[in-house]
């Protein structure tokens, strides 16, 4: 029986935004579980749709015995601190100097922190370990499609492989599918070799989306370059809002044959290129988006979807931003829900005055200059909840919500789902939880990029990306990168009627 050390240490850092990942960040349960370690770090990710879960389910099946290291996550935002960064480091190698010896490790990362000492911070993690472990035990490491792939990376790990889907259903089948090319390599210590090219142009965060093009397309061609000889080849987008040497796309192979390995990476640099000039993708202004929303939902009858992209959680906005919900009460929009907005103020604020409350409010705006000033408003409260349920949709299906006090709010013929964190709204248990059914909503306005699709198309006649002022920006060429290496191509976006 195979020893294997599993952990997973998680952060998507947008070196624009303002607020930063703290220790006491990675500490508390949001979307996803709270910081664990050894068998309660088993316990919190059990039934959850997270890459190490579906590690821990290969090993087990494999008939290797599972070393439990810690595991954690931050809602994306800014900088990780140097003290976060540090004393997670520290307790993650002394959890994995307590384990040694191991046959193997397996590490569910991201691929995109930035710290605040640290530019590459899943580069330095590896080398840590690598120096600890030495250079001949396999590291096997699963990353974000958003990671941005460094060659340090490469070089501290056995094998690099990378989620397939945006949004990312397919989280538990990427860490299944990398611990069972682990478990076997333990047992059969073939050798590996592996293949590493970065591209020179970003690729904004929504045109990476696979399900639509270029990338439905270009990930569906992907497993035509995997073989007996390559096992393994990936596509990493990258993340556009890490102002680092390295941010971009990637693509990072591993096989057994040199050749074929540095072939097939090639191969698929070359059918990514074909499609560069879809990645220039269009999005709404904001106004012109709502405008659109009225005009097809009275063509349609059917839910109308606006996303608010630039102040998503889950690319490190501080979701507090109004601007969408200005618009949507100019435009006089009915039978109309937007949420879930961070002001954990306001939320509390209604659980002190209870449901028909009537309250003068100033929502939303307090975290960043970024999305404008805060909505003076009056509202009525008319449901509270302790913001805990249990996501059901495909992206974050399992996971155990902690969103904190939230309250629904009504302004004019809008309702507001205030709740206590920011984070993204990708799942209809967001609303579900106090009583609003999407699908029974003319309109719903949402506080996501991408993650939100797979629950929401089949009730949407219609989805709209707008962009109201958020530190999420859609379009790198408007960005004062800093860092970024010399000659990458700025994607630019058309923002404004579409």
């Amino acid at each position: 029986m195979s020893r294997i050390a599993v952990g997973g240490w998680q952060h998507e850092t947008n070196t624009f935004a303002t607020i930063r990942a703290d220790y006491a960040a990675f500490q508390m349960a949001d979307e996803w579980p709270a910081k664990h370690s050894g068998q309660a770090m088993l316990d919190a990710v059990d039934g959850v749709h997270l890459p190490v879960t579906g590690a821990i389910e290969a090993l087990t099946e494999s008939g290797d015995e599972v070393v439990p290291l810690l595991w954690c996550s931050a809602t994306p935002c800014s900088y990780v601190t140097e003290d976060a960064f540090e004393r997670i480091s520290s307790e993650l190698i002394s959890q994995l100097r307590q384990a040694l010896p191991v046959d193997g490790i397996y590490l569910d990362l991201h691929g995109a922190m930035v710290c605040e000492h640290v530019d590459d911070g899943e580069g330095e993690i590896l080398a840590r370990i690598r120096e600890m472990v030495g250079s001949d035990l396999p590291i096997f490491v699963s990353l974000d499609l958003h990671a941005n792939i460094t060659e340090r990376m490469v070089k501290m790990a056995s094998m690099i492989d990378v989620f397939r889907t945006y949004p990312h259903i397919d989280m538990g089948k990427t860490g299944y599918r990398v611990a069972k090319f682990l478990s076997r390599h333990v047992k059969d210590r073939q050798p590996l070799v592996k293949a590493y090219r970065q591209l020179d142009f970003l690729i904004p965060l929504n045109a990476g989306c696979t399900l639509m093009e270029p990338c439905r397309t270009v990930y569906r061609a992907l497993p035509e370059y995997i073989s007996d000889h390559v096992p393994s080849i990936s596509l990493a987008c990258g993340f556009h809002l890490s102002d680092i040497h390295d941010a971009g796309p990637a693509v990072v192979a591993c096989g057994h044959d040199m050749d074929a390995t540095q072939a097939a990476a090639d191969n698929l640099v070359e059918e990514v290129y074909r499609h560069k000039q879809e990645f220039y993708k269009e999005v709404w202004s904001v106004d012109a988006g709502i405008t659109e929303a009225a005009r097809v939902f009275n063509g349609q009858g059917r839910t109308i979807v606006i996303a608010d992209t630039q102040d998503n959680p889950g690319g490190g906005g501080s979701g507090d931003t109004v601007g969408v919900l200005r618009s949507m009460l100019a435009h006089g929009l009915q039978n109309a829900v937007f949420g879930v907005l961070n002001d954990p103020g306001v939320a509390m604020m209604a659980h002190q005055h209870g449901v028909g409350a009537e309250l003068d409010i100033e929502l939303g705006g307090k975290l960043s200059s970024a999305g404008g000033p805060s909505l003076r408003c009056r509202a009525k409260v008319n449901a509270l909840s302790d913001g805990r349920f249990t996501a059901t949709g495909p992206m974050y299906h399992g996971a155990n919500m902690h969103i904190g006090k939230t309250a629904l709010l009504q302004i004019q013929g809008i309702l507001v789902v205030v709740c206590s964190k920011a984070v993204q709204t990708a799942d209809r248990e967001h609303f579900r939880h106090i009583g609003i059914e999407p699908g029974e909503m003319d309109y719903v306005a949402l506080k996501s990029s991408v993650h939100f699709r797979n629950d929401y198309e089949d009730i949407a006649s219609r989805i709209l990306v707008v962009a109201a002022p958020g530190e999420v920006y859609a379009d790198p060429s408007l960005l004062g990168y800093r860092f970024i290496r010399p000659g990458v191509e700025r994607t630019a976006l058309t923002l404004g009627q579409k």
